[in-house]
């Protein structure tokens, strides 16, 4: 069975054009004319990749991005007319993984999609174990799940590669250019700033869950670094 992409658009001649560009990619793809249409979608259907437009007719693509990411870590690539650093910024931290901007090259949207479907297939970041296990979480690298106390928790793709790359080498120091490096392909846009957005998602996230202390630590003028709860109260 074929992976299917779900392109959200109002324009016709949008989706069209889309269309033909990944037609070289063996891929099916549906499409959605407005924001309720996609996710009813999206409920529905097991999509790899959703290509969202951010002007639709109805509801427009942030709430969109928003209530998918109240339930589903489904890479969404933000596809834009709006090329302003601040809306980069905001979809990011609301949970995109990437933002491509209107007009595009077609070789350039191909590269992107390619390999964000090719890092949902896989783990940035290559262990022996199936599991990391900490105190009071875990992360379940197969079905690439986070776990606070038996509880799971929704992180994006991107935030799950990033706590899992600290976690797997939780005593290196990891600047935001060794992060961009191993988790962000070199077709996409880079800002270390989606960085900070992101590990503060993943802080938040844990800390709603209940988990009792900070496992992603701030090494100030050089970047992050994983701590376990033994060395956070030392």
């Amino acid at each position: 069975m074929k992976d299917k992409i779900l392109l959200v658009d109002d324009e016709w001649n949008m989706r069209n054009l889309i269309k033909i560009h990944l037609s070289r990619l063996d891929v099916d793809i549906d499409e959605a004319k407005s924001g309720q249409e996609a996710l009813k979608m999206i409920d529905k259907e097991n999509y790899i990749l959703i290509i969202l437009d951010i002007m639709l007719p109805d509801i427009d693509g942030w709430e969109v991005c928003k209530t998918v990411r109240k339930t589903k870590s489904i890479p969404i690539l933000m596809l834009t007319a709006r090329s302003d650093i601040k809306d980069r910024v905001y979809g990011l931290n609301i949970g995109a993984d990437d933002y491509l901007t209107k007009p595009f090259a077609p070789e350039e949207l191909v590269a992107r999609i390619t390999a964000m479907i090719r890092r949902q297939k896989m783990v940035n970041v290559e262990i022996d174990a199936s599991a990391l296990n900490y105190s009071d979480f875990s992360i379940q690298i197969d079905s690439r799940t986070v776990m606070v106390k038996d509880t799971p928790i929704e992180l994006t793709p991107k935030e799950f590669d990033i706590l899992y790359l600290f976690a797997s080498q939780p005593k290196r120091v990891f600047t935001r250019e060794n992060i961009l490096d191993k988790i962000w392909s070199i077709n996409e846009f880079r800002d270390s700033r989606a960085i900070d957005t992101h590990v503060k998602n993943i802080r938040e996230k844990l800390r709603k869950s209940g988990l009792s202390y900070n496992p992603i630590k701030t090494i100030w003028g050089v970047g992050y670094r994983f701590f376990s709860k033994e060395e956070d109260k030392s």
